[in-house]
């Protein structure tokens, strides 16, 4: 494919969004849109992608990083005005120009190449998207000739009321002959409703130049769908989401319930794994084969092995290794590492730890801050005082150490090896390897007690 580079219209404001944040920032399963854009660009061959930025310029490019290249526009006066100011990136440049708006997450690299190879093939001197809409107001619609072809482009605001009836339209996606596009960008002018500079009219100019103007009809006009408010952005959402859904169901994961199920973008699930209803599954989540996810789980930022069970429970930017079993209502926090068979049960929580090989936490515990050996058994009731009202302590517990029901491990403090911790100890000092530890008030009887508190009565 002869070269290209993409431009991304993403400098608006997007007040219908009613937000803070700029539009092309709001995310759709996980990613912000403009991200799902260059990302279709991206993957449809393209490798050089100018961003077009103005509106909270700076928070744009601090989200989205430094993957493209930037161009500030300081006023916002149209579609072509925003495409003015990547020339001087493109002053040697001599291939074609893909045009993009930052706004339309739902585009598929599918459709961006067939655009591009048409164009390429064709000879054009631009090529057009458009997309058959039942409703297609608000969009520039597309005028074509006796013979099909693209005649002309008239904006919404512009159109008389038999082209208003035009149910084509422009969805904003062109590819232009590199040098044509600049040289008819010096030609147009803001004499319209809206007193805006519109790329469309960069087309009148090749037409009169005898450019040929081509036209690619998108199989799907949800992928065309630019997001303007948020009921918009919710119908993205849920078309993307099922896009996930169905993609990782082909690639062999049983998803129970796909109504009942959200798995962002970029999540991946090794086959024969299973995803019960209520799961959430985000950010950069990869799970190993033969998994069993949920009922009502949520995992973000986690990495696991093959074989692992979650159920009812949550864990956050951690990593799991392989036939690990979490839950019930387990919640395993930030900087965690489970290690191969390791069992974390009912109302347990796990905080910045590390457990080794085989061990078990079957329930009501508190883990934090620690590095617990292989084979160890942390009995019921376990807390680990990783806290004294001013900074945070590592409890460290050897291989194959016994931690007796309602232990309290007053870090920082560590048990060695083969260690047995007695039931209800309250552990401050280290416990030799081999050691028994046990750290009790002495038991009293007190025989008929009951019969003579009654008796005072």
């Amino acid at each position: 494919m002869e070269q290209y580079i993409s431009i991304i219209l993403a400098a608006g404001k997007g007040t219908r969004m009613k937000s803070r944040l700029p539009k092309v920032l709001h995310k759709v399963c996980g990613r912000p849109m403009l991200a799902h854009v260059i990302r279709a660009a991206s993957e449809a061959g393209v490798p050089k992608n100018i961003v077009i930025i103005g509106h909270e310029a700076e928070t744009v490019r601090q989200t989205i990083g430094p993957e493209v290249e930037w161009v500030y526009q300081s006023e916002q006066l149209g579609t072509g005005h925003a495409v003015m100011q990547a020339e001087p990136l493109l002053a040697d440049f001599e291939g074609q120009v893909l045009v993009l708006c930052g706004d339309i997450p739902l585009i598929t690299p599918n459709t961006l190449t067939q655009l591009m190879q048409t164009h390429t093939s064709s000879g054009n001197a631009v090529t057009v998207l458009t997309a058959l809409m039942d409703d297609p107001t608000g969009y520039g619609r597309i005028v074509r000739g006796t013979k099909g072809r693209v005649h002309d482009i008239v904006e919404h605001k512009d159109a008389s009321a038999a082209q208003l009836k035009i149910n084509e339209i422009n969805t904003g996606i062109y590819c232009f002959e590199g040098r044509k596009l600049f040289a008819g960008l010096q030609k147009i002018t803001h004499a319209n409703a809206q007193g805006e500079y519109y790329l469309t009219d960069v087309l009148s100019i090749l037409k009169k130049n005898r450019g040929i103007i081509g036209a690619v009809q998108v199989r799907d006009p949800d992928e065309t769908m630019g997001i303007n408010d948020r009921v918009q952005l919710a119908k993205a959402e849920k078309i993307l989401l099922q896009r996930v859904l169905k993609q990782l169901m082909i690639d062999g994961v049983t998803i129970i319930n796909p109504q009942n199920t959200y798995i962002e973008a970029g999540v991946v699930i090794g086959p024969d794994s299973i995803v019960y209803p209520g799961t959430i599954i985000e950010g950069k989540c990869v799970l190993g084969d033969n998994c069993l996810i949920g009922p009502y789980t949520r995992l973000k930022d986690v990495s696991t092995g093959d074989n692992v069970t979650i159920q009812n429970s949550v864990v956050l930017e951690s990593s799991v290794r392989d036939n690990v079993t979490i839950g019930p209502f387990a919640y395993i926090r930030p900087g965690t590492v489970l290690g191969d068979g390791v069992k974390v049960g009912d109302f347990v929580e796990i905080k910045k730890s590390v457990i080794g090989k085989g061990s078990k936490v079957p329930h009501l515990s508190y883990v934090g801050d620690a590095q617990i050996g292989e084979r160890v058994n942390v009995g019921a009731g376990t807390i680990t005082c990783n806290y004294d009202g001013s900074k945070k302590s590592l409890t460290i517990i050897g291989n194959q150490a016994f931690i007796g029901s309602n232990t309290n491990l007053v870090a920082p403090v560590e048990v060695g090896a083969d260690a047995v911790i007695g039931a209800g100890s309250t552990v401050t000092k280290s416990v030799p390897e081999g050691a028994l530890c046990v750290e009790r008030s002495k038991q009293m009887i007190y025989l008929g007690w009951t019969a003579r508190k009654n008796k005072e009565k």
